[in-house]
């Protein structure tokens, strides 16, 4: 029996990434990264600053998200997202200015403490990538 299932990846341009051969997806959900497998009880969830690691029967795919709803059902995992970049394209100069753009907001003095916790998890990620 096929332990494969399918996923898609949106963001408001277009449809970003479409796969039937998934066997596992690891995204960085609110509660924690989170795994999901073929049968995974349903879910929908929201996404913080993170890697989704898509292992699929054609490889591996990376891909960095900051933010994001996660919906599991069915068989079928959907990933809405405003921001999506495929880490093998994402150029070192993107990373940088994604990077410095997200230090720069984290030393405003108005953003409120989840702005700030949003904030801190893009840096962490991005300086991990760096």
């Amino acid at each position: 029996m096929s332990e494969e299932f399918k996923i898609e990846i949106v963001n408001p341009e277009k449809s970003f990434l479409l796969k039937e051969d998934v066997t596992e997806v690891i995204i960085p959900a609110f509660e924690g990264e989170m795994g999901i497998l073929k049968d995974h009880i349903s879910i929908i969830s929201f996404l913080k600053p993170g890697l989704i690691i898509i292992n699929a029967k054609s490889g591996e795919e990376k891909y960095y998200v900051e933010d994001g709803v996660v919906e599991f059902k069915n068989n079928n995992l959907s990933i809405l997202t405003s921001s999506v970049y495929n880490l093998k394209d994402l150029e070192k100069s993107k990373l940088q200015n994604l990077l410095k753009e997200a230090e720069e907001a984290a030393n405003n003095e108005e953003i409120n403490d989840q702005s700030k916790y949003l904030i801190d998890q893009k840096i962490e990620v991005l300086k991990s990538l760096n």
